[in-house]
């Protein structure tokens, strides 16, 4: 065991003593004047995320930081790091595994080198959910269960996993040259994550796996030639729009991902009741004001993109995007041959088949109105 991890152990169960040491105290005046100084202190616990202090991202998790301290009155008190702090971006399951960091807030794709199936909670095939099904799937279709029986008991991880925030689409991204088919990107060097790494690099472009802060530099040295990272505020932030001047929007690479919490699963579990419930369900809470705080700056940051720096806003070509379901299908059953993907596969389609078609018989064409009402905005 770590330093670091003995000295986390140690400060939860000093913590915890610390609240019985009150209850006792309570029935001796005489003693009480101690332990209630000491039962102010807080526990604290170390959380690092995957994103760049700079990168909206990093503002979000900050956001369920605010709302556990203030649901915990606060008896927690959560050092919110950015990547690299003390692991790399894509080591921050190991981190918290290890108790080297007691909370990350990443994405699955990060891990998926450990393992194809972590992929499958956020960047997987797309068989007609939108994120907000998806995550939905997590919560009431079997995905908790699923990502839990993965973690400890076949990976034999240390850790407790929930999701949050049901991403936008990603776009298809950044490119130097409009693109209008398939056959446009081929041989393209290209930064994508997860699944969509094999994806794409089926589709013949040549890709590369890197950490959102790493990006830009390595298009401007020629390392790739175009890339997606994830949203217009981030992108901007990146300085997306000094390297290429053409942004497509909408694809299927990634269009159903969600922020990963990552808890250490020895601190959940020393933790009290109401405090363990504090940190599970502020995941809920933030994930309802995220999407409403990426909602408002994406589009917003957007706009910016086109009318202040002169990015060209593009729709991803329906070529490209029935070469992605098509690479889908094909991969679908190389990776099936795995029981773990194939279990879980199954249980996504499951969901969506029924759930969707719902979706979709109750939705109206919300196309059709925003037109009645904006009539030309959608013209590109």
């Amino acid at each position: 065991m770590t330093k670091d991890k003995t000295t986390a152990a140690v400060s939860r169960r000093s913590f915890l003593r610390r609240g019985g040491a009150m209850a006792g105290g309570a029935a001796a005046s005489t003693l009480v004047a101690a332990p209630a100084v000491l039962a102010q202190s807080p526990l604290v616990l170390k959380m690092q995320t995957s994103w760049p202090a700079s990168d909206i991202w990093q503002t979000m998790a900050q956001q369920y930081v605010d709302r556990v301290q203030a649901m915990s009155g606060g008896r927690i008190q959560i050092d919110l790091l950015p990547a690299g702090a003390v692991v790399g971006a894509f080591q921050v399951m190991d981190g918290v595994s290890d108790g080297v960091i007691d909370i990350a807030h990443s994405v699955s794709a990060y891990w998926y080198g450990k393992n194809k199936a972590a992929s499958l909670f956020g960047t997987g095939p797309v068989f007609g959910g939108d994120p907000t099904n998806m995550l939905s799937w997590f919560y009431q279709g079997g995905g908790r269960e699923l990502y839990r029986e993965l973690t400890q008991d076949q990976m034999g991880l240390n850790v407790v996993g929930l999701m949050a925030f049901p991403m936008p689409a990603q776009p298809f991204g950044w490119f130097k040259n409009p693109i209008t088919g398939a056959g446009d990107i081929q041989g393209m060097k290209y930064r994508t994550v997860g699944l969509a790494a094999d994806l794409l690099q089926s589709m013949g472009m040549s890709v590369a796996q890197l950490p959102g802060g790493e990006i830009v530099p390595a298009m401007e040295r020629g390392v790739i030639d175009a890339f997606e990272f994830n949203n217009p505020s981030s992108d901007l932030r990146f300085g997306a729009q000094d390297v290429a001047k053409n942004y497509y929007m909408g694809s299927y690479h990634q269009a159903a991902e969600a922020f990963e919490f990552l808890f250490n699963r020895d601190v959940m579990e020393d933790l009290e009741p109401d405090l363990r419930a504090i940190l599970e369900h502020g995941v809920e809470a933030v994930s309802t004001f995220n999407t409403a705080y990426a909602l408002d700056n994406y589009s917003a940051d957007l706009l910016k993109l086109r009318d202040e720096h002169g990015v060209t806003i593009h729709k991803t070509p329906n070529d490209i995007l029935q070469a992605q379901l098509d690479a889908w299908t094909t991969m679908i059953a190389s990776l099936e041959g795995d029981a773990t993907i194939k279990k879980i596969l199954d249980s996504q389609r499951d969901w969506v088949k029924r759930t969707v078609y719902y979706e979709l018989m109750d939705k109206p064409d919300y196309a059709l109105a925003y037109e009645h009402f904006f009539p030309g905005e959608l013209k590109i």
